[in-house]
């Protein structure tokens, strides 16, 4: 018999295993949003990403995010709003702003994080973002421009106003196609939080199907 329970207890843990991962619950891993905000017309689901450069979490969630959307497809849209709760995620969120209007958020996004949390550059600060931009090859004079703009304030009073309109409280947090919000906090982790996000998206992608 006792030859046995190695065997049994293999065949559990591959059992457990086996076994899917029960759907994200509503309440606890998102929050549908009622009523729902309008999305843009067409086929593709829109997806709002609430971040905040400053926070390790959204720093921690990059990764996760981009293998995310490299498999999501042409079905999906991200839409990146910063997040602004204090005056150094409004200093982030005027780079973020100042640097889309340079085309420069594709190259330059992941970077900003790396070396804000990694390299420890306090990129929140004016006076060393000016520096840093310029080092990566950025119009200084340009950047300060546009930093400071009546355009970034405009886009900046904009995104206070959406953390309203969708009750995001914190950051990382997700709405998709209008209907539904996540966050790392709500699904308990980064590579949970990119699970109830994918399966957000593809049950928006069935409920616009009907």
């Amino acid at each position: 018999m006792k030859a046995f329970l190695p065997l049994l207890l293999w065949s559990a843990l591959c059992s457990a295993q086996a076994q899917p991962a029960s759907a994200p619950t509503a309440g606890r891993d998102y929050q549908e949003l009622r009523p729902a905000v309008a999305v843009p017309a067409g086929e593709r689901i829109e997806v709002i990403e609430f971040f905040y450069y400053g926070c390790p979490i959204c720093y921690e969630a990059q990764p996760h995010l981009s293998r995310w959307m490299a498999g999501a497809g042409r079905g999906v849209t991200l839409k990146r709003i910063p997040a602004i709760f204090t005056e150094s995620s409004e200093s982030f969120a005027r780079t973020f702003y100042a640097l889309g209007a340079m085309d420069q958020i594709p190259r330059l996004h992941w970077p900003l994080y790396e070396n804000h949390h990694f390299d420890g550059k306090q990129l929140n600060e004016y006076k060393n973002i000016v520096k840093w931009i310029a080092a990566n090859g950025v119009d200084r004079q340009r950047f300060e421009a546009l930093w400071k703009s009546e355009a970034v304030s405009g886009q900046i009073a904009t995104a206070k106003q959406a953390l309203e309109t969708y009750h995001v409280a914190g950051v990382p947090s997700f709405v998709v196609d209008g209907k539904y919000l996540t966050s790392a906090k709500m699904a308990g982790g980064t590579r949970e939080m990119v699970r109830v996000l994918d399966y957000l998206v593809r049950r928006a992608g069935a409920e616009r199907r009907k």
